[in-house]
């Protein structure tokens, strides 16, 4: 693993964090219904994280004689409360994979600082994710 691929992938990753800010952000605004209130708490409730995430992610591309990148990826559309919790489900199971990932690319590169950091992050997602799936688990279709 060379610098700039790690660098590369690690932009890849911090477009995925500024995706998920403004995932979480536009689906908080967007939920209705009975469930509208802890929806909105639990959407931003995870911006945080994200956004830490991301900041981490820029510092260490810097560090690393990178320039982050600013644009997101693409937020899926989604219309129904069910809809965007899918969809935020993907997106947290993409997220842990690449992090996974990242975490290996790190190791091979010797940086076991960056290395430990990313499996940090595995540990949020993997909480993203299987908390988001559990309030799936009982959504009405």
């Amino acid at each position: 693993m060379d610098k700039q691929t790690l660098i590369n992938k690690l932009n890849e990753d911090l477009a995925g964090e500024l995706s998920a800010i403004i995932q979480y952000l536009t689906y908080a605004a967007k939920v209705n219904g009975p469930y509208r209130p802890q929806l909105v708490q639990f959407f931003m409730s995870e911006v945080p994280g994200e956004q830490g995430h991301a900041q981490f992610l820029a510092n260490k591309i810097v560090a690393l004689g990178g320039e982050p990148v600013t644009t997101p990826r693409p937020v899926p559309a989604a219309r129904t409360n069910r809809e965007m919790l899918e969809a935020v489900l993907a997106a947290e199971t993409r997220a842990l994979a690449d992090y996974t990932r990242r975490a290996e690319d790190a190791a091979a590169f010797g940086d076991k600082g960056l290395q430990v950091q990313l499996e940090t992050i595995v540990l949020d997602e993997t909480g993203h994710k299987e908390e988001t799936a559990r309030i799936l688990q009982e959504w009405p279709l």
